[in-house]
């Protein structure tokens, strides 16, 4: 590490050593920071969508009963510490320079095939911080997967399974039985699961592997009422809190009506489906990334908006399918932008206006920019005050950049 870089540098440059599936490494790191993850006592949440939110409702339920609470998530939107929260606070960047410190001098000395990924020295850094700050329950979201997914050592009190849809294929498995073999692999012997409502194959799999491991299992068949105040936008969100209660339930804890009632109304999850005023423009964020989560923000859309349009800016990932999930925007916007995402995955947006999705398409044509900041700044430029408000979406990445935008409290400049 050259002297003028930091520790968090050094980290975020082990991205370059790509995904490498297996738990030997992960392993092998642990013992050499003496375990942390056996002294944790952990809430597990796996799936394919609304994973982060049953975290971020599970620990705001948590805290909520004055339980001093862990909350591991990835990825982050603006900063990295966001991906460890310590009673709903980030932890501190000199804490995390002190662990990112000890990851370093542990590993300096392994051969390359050693090295292990940036997911796992990121979840290996959070087990080692959780257990430093003395946490008495961490509420841990999955990364890609389950079975071999870094998360998969800690010591857990229960589980969860949200809805489980096609994405990750190349890692995961072609089909939705393949993909849930792989979520159900964070079950254990004795450990209570709760499972969201899922699609048939999904059922018969999560069903199969709970029986035959001897994991006591529940199944959500009914949202959290809509009487109860909820600190997110959305229907769905009801069936992620459903989720979340019955969870934390599983694991021993029973929250009072109070508890669970500050818990539910004040959990905060941004990017997902997040609403701001910037620039005399309303923003609508959410960090849809995949079809099933497309599907689920338009219907979303419709229960807070109506019929009333939006002015869409997309951007997405090189491993998604961006003409699917534009052929479901599209009957919501009066307007297209498309920008590259921060990230050296994007897909090119030229590519994705001369897609099928735009193919003998005259309204809306889309318009190609070759930032975010320069089409925010395209939209700022309308001063009507009936314009309708913008949607970004399509990727997380391009949330955090919205994000980072408008709180450091960047000027985009005016269209002329």
């Amino acid at each position: 590490m050259s002297s003028d870089s930091t520790p968090l540098d050094w980290l975020m440059a082990t991205q370059s050593r790509g995904v490498h599936p297996g738990l030997e490494r992960m392993e092998r790191l642990l013992v050499a920071l003496e375990n942390p993850e056996k002294r944790l006592r952990c809430l597990h949440v796996a799936g394919t969508n609304g994973k982060g939110s049953v975290c971020a409702i599970a620990e705001s339920i948590l805290r909520s009963m004055g339980i001093r609470t862990g909350l591991y998530t990835s990825p982050h939107l603006v900063e990295f510490s966001e991906r460890i929260r310590i009673n709903g606070e980030n932890i501190a960047d000199a804490k995390i320079d002190e662990g990112i410190e000890r990851l370093r001098e542990i590993t300096k000395e392994w051969s390359e095939e050693e090295q292990p990924t940036f997911f796992e020295l990121v979840t290996a850094l959070a087990f080692d911080l959780l257990d430093r700050e003395g946490c008495e329950v961490v509420v841990l979201e999955t990364g890609l997967g389950g079975r071999l997914d870094a998360t998969n050592m800690a010591s857990k009190l229960a589980c969860a399974i949200t809805p489980i849809a096609l994405d990750h294929s190349e890692w995961l498995g072609e089909t939705l039985g393949e993909i849930a073999r792989e979520k159900a692999g964070i079950l254990r012997e004795g450990i209570p699961v709760v499972i969201a409502p899922q699609q048939l194959e999904v059922s018969e799999v999560l069903a199969e592997k709970a029986r035959v491991i001897g994991a006591p299992c529940e199944w959500i068949t009914t949202p959290i009422s809509a009487d109860i105040p909820l600190g997110l936008a959305g229907s769905h969100q009801r069936w992620n809190a459903a989720v979340a209660r019955s969870l934390i339930r599983a694991a021993g804890f029973e929250p009072t009506s109070c508890d669970l009632a500050r818990g539910l109304c004040e959990v905060s999850w941004p990017g997902r489906f997040q609403k701001l005023i910037a620039h005399g423009m309303e923003l609508i964020l959410d960090g849809a990334h995949n079809l099933h989560a497309v599907r689920q923000l338009v219907i979303t859309w419709r229960e807070e908006y109506g019929v009333r349009p939006c002015r869409l800016i997309f951007g997405a990932l090189a491993d998604k399918d961006p003409d699917a999930m534009l052929s479901e925007l599209m009957p919501l916007a009066s307007e297209v932008c498309l920008v590259p995402v921060a990230s050296p995955r994007s897909t090119d947006p030229w590519k994705i206006a001369a897609g099928e999705c735009f193919s003998g398409c005259s309204h809306p044509i889309p318009k190609v920019f070759g930032s975010l900041r320069e089409a925010l700044g395209e939209l700022r430029g309308h001063d009507s005050d009936s314009e309708a408000p913008v949607l970004l979406t399509g990727s997380l990445f391009l949330v955090g950049e919205a994000l980072s935008l408008v709180s450091g409290g960047e000027v985009m400049p005016r269209s002329q």
